[in-house]
């Protein structure tokens, strides 16, 4: 006999349901060079629909690589949700990779669409002659993007043609959601793939109270990249827990900007490796400012 109660796959695409239906309110905020911008979970929601379709007109199906080569804002945010959730895989890309590792990762993958940020654009320039399988470059802001050649795409042109509204597909919790690949320490980087089911249920784990506690209540400013390891988890883990999200940008590693941010936001819960630490606790202790809302400091990696 099989049980028939919550008989439904764990994948994002419920995970992401679930955020904008009980936690809608909820905001993401990003920052900015001149203050920040915000917008409820609802409204990000919306986008990401937008983004899903827009894919599919792109020709994204099942399966399909969709690469990203952003910071830490609310666009990237958006693809989280989108990519995984139509059934294409998100693979981040590290932003710090040498250009011939970041070349080998993306024709590994096989990525057919990559989202870059304008202020990255030249970085991925330097491997456009060696890229194989790139179709579109989708880029995020007004800036420059000239270096790309002729096949780049707007991402808020690209959204605002969209209807709200998209037609999420069933999928099986094994699927393959998100990709990353190490390093590259020792030869070429390898890939990892992270299916549906491990995301959706390390989301759980990360909000339970033996682990992070993580709520509604909470403030989340993730300064780890969201190219490593899937920000550790932290995008979904606050959709599926409602948190108010603080998304640092390019500015992850400038102590003062990010206590300011912090400070304004009343930062309840702070994440990042060993660096951002011993620069942040610097400043802490140079101006002798406290954080005393902050009740959680997730530090990963080796000091």
């Amino acid at each position: 006999m099989l049980g028939t109660m919550q008989e439904y796959p764990l994948t994002v695409s419920s995970l992401f349901r679930h955020g904008r239906q009980v936690y809608g309110a909820s905001r993401v905020v990003t920052l900015e060079e001149k203050g920040t911008r915000s917008k409820t979970f609802a409204e990000v929601a919306e986008r990401a629909e937008r983004l899903a379709a827009a894919l599919r007109q792109l020709g994204i199906g099942p399966g399909d690589r969709v690469g990203t080569f952003c910071w830490n804002t609310q666009e990237h945010l958006e693809a989280y949700l989108a990519v995984p959730s139509m059934g294409a895989v998100l693979h981040t890309l590290n932003i710090r990779l040498f250009p011939e590792q970041l070349a080998y990762v993306i024709n590994h993958a096989e990525d057919k669409v990559v989202l870059v940020e304008d202020s990255l654009v030249p970085l991925l320039a330097k491997v456009l002659p060696e890229l194989r399988t790139v179709r579109r470059f989708v880029v995020i802001g007004s800036g420059n993007a000239s270096a790309l050649g002729k096949e780049v795409l707007r991402y808020d042109e690209l959204l605002a043609a969209q209807q709200p509204g998209f037609d999420w597909p069933e999928l099986d919790e094994r699927q393959a959601a998100a990709m990353c690949y190490t390093s590259g320490t020792t030869g070429n980087p390898k890939g990892v793939v992270y299916s549906h089911r491990s995301t959706y249920l390390h989301s759980m784990a990360s909000a339970m109270g033996n682990t992070f506690a993580m709520s509604q209540y909470d403030r989340v400013l993730p300064m780890v990249p969201m190219f490593h390891a899937n920000c550790w988890g932290l995008p979904y883990a606050c959709g599926m827990a409602g948190c108010k999200v603080l998304l640092p940008d390019r500015f992850m590693g400038d102590a003062k900007t990010i206590v300011e941010l912090a400070e304004s936001e009343d930062a309840t819960y702070l994440a990042g490796v060993p660096t951002i630490w011993i620069n942040t606790a610097a400043f802490l202790k140079e101006t002798g400012k406290r954080l005393p809302k902050v009740h959680t400091v997730v530090c990963g990696g080796s000091a």
